[in-house]
Formats: C-alpha cells, structure tokens, sequence
C-alpha cells in the first residue's frame, strides 16, 4: 500500500456511495451493498472490481484493536534526517516498511522529515525499537517522541 496504483477516472455518486457504505462494513454480501446504495446486486460487483481493478480500494483489512493483542503503547515520532539524499532517504524509507512495530509513517514537510507511528507492548519494547530502528541509524539527526495517553478518534477511512 505504499504507492497507490489508483487511476485519474472520475467517481460518480454510486461508487461514492459503495466506497462510503464498504468503509463502514466491506463484509457485505453484493445483494445488502446494493440495497443500501439504492442499486443492483450485479452493478455493485462490477463497479467493485472496476475500483479494486483501478487501486481505488487498496485492501480489504480487518482493524484489530492493539490492546487486545497485548499493544499497549503506541508512539508519534517526529524524525530529522541527517542528510536527505535520495538513497539514504529511500533506505529509511525501507527500514521503516520492514520494521514490524511501525504501523504508519509519513514523509512530511517542516521541522520533521518522517513522523511515524509505532505501537509496542510496553515501553521497554519501545526502548528497544528506538535502540534497533533509531539510535542504530547514522542519517538519523534526532527524533522527538509523544506517547499516546487516549485514542480520542481513528477513522482509517476517507470522506468520499
């Protein structure tokens, strides 16, 4: 999910509304999903192949909650690169998709280079991260972490 593979076509209102009703439940059978946007069944199968076709719809995930599965501290990390060549921007790059405990990370504009999402088990896991992924990292200026105390709201969708 790195690089969407999503075509410049225009959505019309139906497929706003698949995308907005799949976001909320995509575990829908094709004949619910067309009663709830007002269509066919055998529309609504066509148009979600067209969109999974064109990487307008990127994945079908299952969100776990991170405490259930003993994740109980999630970090924002704000990180300045020490040189941001390419190479070693695109290396970073990597080493953050291959580190297990980073579950988002962006490439950001102003004081920081990256700010990425970590979620561990506790802070010892995080210290760890930080002496594997951070501190071991030559290009790495500095970085300034904020602890989550309270998940206030996550929506990992988008308004269509």
């Amino acid at each position: 999910m790195d690089k969407p593979r999503s075509t410049a076509q225009p959505l019309d209102d139906l497929d706003r509304r698949i995308l907005a009703v799949m976001q909320q439940d995509n575990r829908l059978s094709f004949a619910d999903l067309a009663e709830r946007v007002g269509s066919s069944a055998a529309s609504c199968v066509r148009r979600v192949k067209r969109l999974r076709d064109a990487g307008v719809i990127l994945a079908d995930i299952t969100l776990v909650d991170p405490r259930a599965v003993g994740k109980s501290l999630t970090a924002v990390i704000n990180i300045e690169l020490e040189a941001e060549r390419r190479d070693l921007v695109d290396a970073f790059k990597r080493q953050m998709r291959d580190a297990p405990e980073v579950t988002q990370c962006y490439m950001v504009t102003g004081e920081a280079d990256f700010v990425v999402v970590v979620t561990v088990e506790d802070i010892t896991a995080f210290e760890a991260f930080t002496q594997k992924w951070l501190y071991a990292n030559p290009n790495l200026r500095k970085f300034r972490s904020m602890i989550m105390l309270d998940r206030v709201k996550f929506e990992p969708r988008v308004a269509v």
